[in-house]
């Protein structure tokens, strides 16, 4: 009986904190800022690509993206940037858009579609080609859906990113 009693005792003392769940991990966010004003939050998807986050994360803290200009805009498809040739290249210059961080990642393709306001990893035609280029999407792009990796959206400032031209400069890229 007293055993029985000291085992219901310490099922009600420990019961509650088994039954708790954890807290939701919380996305990782970063936050864009153009040299002509105006910002771009993001919110990453470690789920789903976390090798990808974790790279991106890793280039905007060490300000890889600071200062460099979005290189590609192609209306209604996508505004690209990554290229740290475009810091002091002309926009025009035929190796513009061939550069990254010196190393690929593999793809990481998943369920998210391409649609407005997705984050998608730019490569070459070798899927494990990625490095520090990326696009976000201005509209939807069925044809991209599990041919690129998508690692992110943004949360706010998609009339900024309506705004971008070819040769906007980025000031920085904060993760928060």
């Amino acid at each position: 009986m007293n055993r029985l009693f000291a085992l219901a005792v310490i099922v009600l003392l420990v019961a509650p904190a088994l039954a708790q769940d954890k807290p939701p991990a919380t996305a990782p966010t970063v936050v864009i800022t153009l040299e002509k004003g105006g910002q771009i939050a993001l919110e990453l998807f470690p789920a789903d690509a976390p090798k990808h986050v974790e790279n991106f994360l890793k280039l905007a803290r060490a300000g890889f993206y600071d200062g460099q200009r979005f290189h590609r805009v192609e209306a209604g498809f996508v505004v690209q940037l990554g290229d740290p040739q475009s810091k002091t290249l002309p926009m025009d210059h035929p190796a513009m858009g061939t550069g990254g961080p010196g190393y690929s990642i593999k793809a990481e393709f998943n369920n998210r579609k391409f649609e407005r306001g997705i984050l998608g990893m730019a490569r070459k035609n070798d899927p494990d080609s990625a490095g520090s280029q990326f696009y976000i999407m201005l509209g939807p792009a069925g044809h991209l859906n599990g041919q690129y990796t998508a690692f992110g959206r943004v949360t706010s400032g998609m009339d900024v990113v309506d705004s971008i031209k070819v040769g906007d400069r980025v000031k920085s890229v904060k993760v928060n």
